[in-house]
């Protein structure tokens, strides 16, 4: 419904809409209903693990805020760890409402910092959380963010050490920018990984000014193999992706020895998966970086 409203208006008309009437389209989302549903869920998981009963990711799987399934999986892994640090930062996430953090501040208390390039939607985002959750307390900090001033942004706001969550999806340097973090040390990092490339370890070069679509709308960010490794690199294993296996789930490896290591081509199982690897080919032979770390 909200859609459809939406192209009825001028861009103007759409911020308001998305500004002042948001919360009566979500507003049960946002309800002691659906807080004790996931308590609930929290409840039965802690009991499960403190039993040795883990679950796979693909079966955990629940959504509010985040674009697919990623609710439910960060759900259970930070459940699993008894929300020992409900602290995040997150970039790509436009006004934050539909956001991989967003469920996370509603319903179990994180705090932490929004990092975008679109002025008008942090200002949405600031209005809402401000208005409608109860002791949010957020940062929303309007950036264009290149692998050069990544740590200075998420210092000059107040983060550093050890954080709950770190979520990228900036739709291009997303490996240079996580390879360029060294001012936090995640608990679990969530990343946005091309999964156009397959099984390919490729990268595109690292490019400061770069803007989707840039000159190709395919030609942009780094395989699933590419990103596995730097995770390795930096100390995280992988432990599942949203279905559609573009949003992978990686879990620093002193945590939570319970939830095994899966494969990259384990995450790669859905049958959109080899439609989108079609589009590697008419770029295949154009400049990609191979990193050995």
């Amino acid at each position: 419904m909200i859609r459809i409203i939406y192209r009825l208006f001028p861009e103007f008309l759409k911020h308001l809409i998305k500004k002042y009437l948001r919360f009566y389209f979500i507003k049960e989302k946002l309800s002691s209903v659906e807080n004790n549903i996931q308590k609930q869920k929290v409840i039965k998981y802690q009991q499960d693990f403190s039993k040795g009963i883990t679950s796979k990711i693909n079966n955990v799987v629940y959504k509010k805020f985040s674009q697919f399934e990623e609710d439910g999986i960060l759900l259970y892994i930070f459940s699993l760890l008894n929300f020992s640090c409900p602290t995040f930062v997150e970039f790509g996430a436009d006004d934050g409402i539909n956001s991989n953090s967003a469920n996370l501040i509603i319903h179990h208390g994180f705090n932490g910092l929004f990092i975008d390039g679109n002025k008008k939607a942090l200002n949405r985002g600031e209005y809402f959380f401000k208005r409608y959750v109860k002791d949010s307390k957020l940062v929303f900090h309007h950036a264009f963010i290149t692998a050069e001033n990544i740590n200075e942004l998420i210092n000059s706001n107040g983060i550093n050490e050890e954080i709950g969550l770190l979520s990228i999806d900036i739709d291009g340097n997303d490996y240079w920018v996580w390879k360029a973090i060294t001012s936090i040390n995640p608990q679990v990092v969530i990343i946005e990984t091309h999964n156009e490339f397959g099984m390919n370890d490729v990268i595109v070069p690292y490019d400061s000014t770069y803007f989707y679509p840039g000159i190709h709308p395919d030609y942009h960010g780094a395989s699933p193999v590419a990103m596995n490794k730097l995770a390795n690199s930096k100390g995280y294993r992988l432990i599942g992706a949203n279905e559609l296996g573009f949003n992978f789930f990686f879990l620093r490896n002193d945590l939570l020895p319970q939830l095994k290591e899966c494969t990259v081509e384990s995450c790669l199982q859905h049958p959109s998966n080899k439609e989108a690897q079609k589009k590697f080919e008419p770029i295949k032979n154009w400049k990609y970086v191979k990193e050995n770390i």
